[in-house]
């Protein structure tokens, strides 16, 4: 018997096909996913998100897609406890938690724990939100880069919900601006972690498609139906990859190509942030997906592995 709970996890960037190989891992071994995607969480938001298909939700069971409204908080501390939480019911069902997603914190979060974080200071929100609407968010922004240059880099402009807390605990922790702080070296679970890759060009073509089929398929009128349903287009869901873009499309700011072509350019540039976080990730098994036969190739080596480290009968 091991000393902590087995878990798998298929991180990689956006657009690798994580969700593909873990269906077709489904098919080898008796697996649940949970999902590890800080967009899939919202009901509502599918054209652009890459939620699995029914087809891939048919052949494996999947967690933590569509569980809160776009205006309902979720962080990483949340995604943990019921990520958790999820873990014990699937081991007690019999089955072999797999968590696959490319949202980073979460992952770390889950797999190494979070410190507390300083509280909120609701003035000093309220003092930098007067702000950024006066003078704008890349001005926010930019008091971030001023003080902690490293931190500013790793944030995008319009994410005001994130640089809002950033400047936060900066001030908080008397000059350190570091809210993804880890309680422990190691964590909870023995872990089988997979990195899925891509040769650069190859997956910045593919993005470049998925993005022209988010729109084909119907992102802007998501998008309008979200802003109609009284969604303030500020929300931290309405900021990410996509849906900025075409909620300035809704407001007579930007065309369509010009739209599509700001998302293309800022997904690419997103995908080479992950891969960025995941390097630093430490014990990963990374393999190809184009030089180990696809999805199904893939699965195939996550198999044998899982076997060969004794986590499979």
């Amino acid at each position: 018997m091991r000393d902590k709970p087995d878990l798998v996890v298929i991180a990689g960037p956006t657009g690798v096909g994580k969700t593909a190989v873990a269906a077709a891992l489904a098919a080898r071994v008796p697996i649940e996913v949970i999902s590890a995607d800080s967009r899939q969480v919202y009901r509502g938001m599918d054209a652009a998100t890459g939620k699995p298909s029914a087809t891939e939700r048919a052949a494996v069971t999947h967690h933590l897609i569509d569980v809160v409204e776009p205006d309902d908080g979720y962080q990483a501390a949340r995604f943990r406890d019921a990520a958790a939480a999820l873990i014990d019911a699937i081991r007690a069902r019999g089955r072999l938690p797999v968590v696959v997603g490319g949202t980073g914190l979460y992952i770390r979060a889950l797999l190494r724990g979070l410190d507390p974080a300083p509280p909120a200071d609701p003035g000093f929100r309220r003092q930098l939100a007067a702000f950024a609407a006066r003078e704008g968010r890349a001005a926010l922004h930019a008091r971030l880069s001023a003080a902690a240059p490293e931190r500013a880099r790793r944030l995008h402009p319009n994410d005001e919900v994130r640089v809002v807390r950033a400047l936060e605990v900066l001030r908080t922790d008397a000059g350190v601006v570091e809210p993804t702080r880890w309680a422990r070296p190691d964590g909870p679970y023995t872990v089988a972690y997979f990195g899925l890759t891509l040769e650069r060009t190859t997956l910045a073509r593919r993005l470049h498609a998925r993005a022209a089929a988010f729109v084909a398929a119907g992102l802007p009128a998501e998008v309008e139906r979200l802003l109609a349903r009284g969604y303030d287009p500020a929300l931290r869901a309405l900021g990410s990859i996509g849906y900025r873009e075409f909620v300035q499309v809704a407001l007579g700011r930007l065309t369509r190509d010009e739209a599509l072509r700001l998302m293309q350019r800022d997904t690419v540039r997103y995908a080479k942030r992950q891969w960025a976080w995941f390097l630093r990730e430490p014990d990963v098994t990374w393999m190809d997906i184009d030089a180990v036969g696809g999805a199904a190739g893939a699965a195939r080596r996550i198999d044998a592995d899982l076997r060969a480290r004794g986590m499979l009968a």
